[in-house]
């Protein structure tokens, strides 16, 4: 059998670096920061986006489960985050990752967020896989820690500026498949998608912030650009996320908006 390694090197470019997200490791646990700049607000609003800390969840629930599987390749089967309140932009977002139950084929974790007060802002979960192909390797080691031990950049323009992620009508929106925010194995990066569905709830609900953002990962988005269209029943959403270059599903998601948003 052929044994693919996927490279541990640093990433080819800084966009998700962009977001600042620092990981540490604290005994069992996976420790992460996230700078909650205005460049993470919902638009027209001072609120955090819920889709910025499912990015942050993603990310170091991921190394959690790199740390249990390694060689073999983690892979996304569900995301989840919820907001307890609307969280300001401003200060910082702390997680707190740990694995819940490690099964053979499948693994549970969750994460707790905090502000710099220490009070809690939300909690989140995901459960993971190992890659069905054995045959792919991720190198063992600290590599992927230790880039991201320390903030590597900022984001300048608005999220979804950076990222290419673009209103196309209310309901739809389309995320790019750039080398700029593709995984280690030239695939979307999977903690991406869930700014694709915020973005195609929100183009319905000018001014509403999410208090919930659930994804089902199907396939992995190997073309692009990754098409989310969704659907309002009152406060609750439902979107389907397709690989526009290859017509697959990609992603189911439903959402929540904190009660009292503004009408369409």
């Amino acid at each position: 059998m052929e044994i693919k390694e996927i490279s541990g090197t640093a990433p080819r470019s800084s966009a998700l670096a962009d977001l600042g997200i620092t990981v540490r490791e604290q005994g069992a646990d996976m420790h992460g920061t996230l700078p909650a700049v205005p460049q993470l607000a919902v638009p027209g609003t001072n609120w955090l986006r819920a889709s910025a800390l499912a990015t942050l969840a993603d990310i170091q629930l991921g190394l959690l489960v790199v740390r249990e599987i390694a060689p073999r390749i983690p892979v996304t089967l569900s995301l989840e985050v919820h907001l307890f309140e609307e969280i300001a932009v401003g200060g910082t977002i702390h997680g707190v990752g740990r694995v819940v139950k490690a099964g053979r084929t499948v693994l549970a974790l969750s994460v707790e967020f905090h502000d710099d007060t220490d009070r809690p802002v939300g909690v989140g979960h995901c459960l993971f896989m190992a890659a069905p192909d054995p045959s792919l390797r991720i190198p063992t080691g600290r590599w992927a820690l230790d880039r991201l031990s320390t903030v590597q950049g900022l984001l300048s323009v608005p999220v979804a500026q950076r990222f290419g992620c673009q209103r196309i009508e209310p309901g739809i929106a389309s995320l790019p498949c750039a080398d700029d925010v593709r995984n280690s194995s030239r695939t979307l990066n999977g903690g991406l998608l869930p700014l694709v569905v915020e973005e195609a709830v929100l183009s319905m609900t000018p001014g509403a912030t999410l208090a919930s953002l659930s994804l089902e990962y199907l396939r992995p988005v190997r073309h692009g650009p990754a098409v989310a269209r969704a659907r309002m029943r009152g406060d609750v959403g439902t979107a389907e996320v397709h690989d526009a270059g290859s017509d697959v599903l990609a992603v189911i998601a439903t959402t929540r908006a904190f009660p009292g948003r503004p009408e369409a």
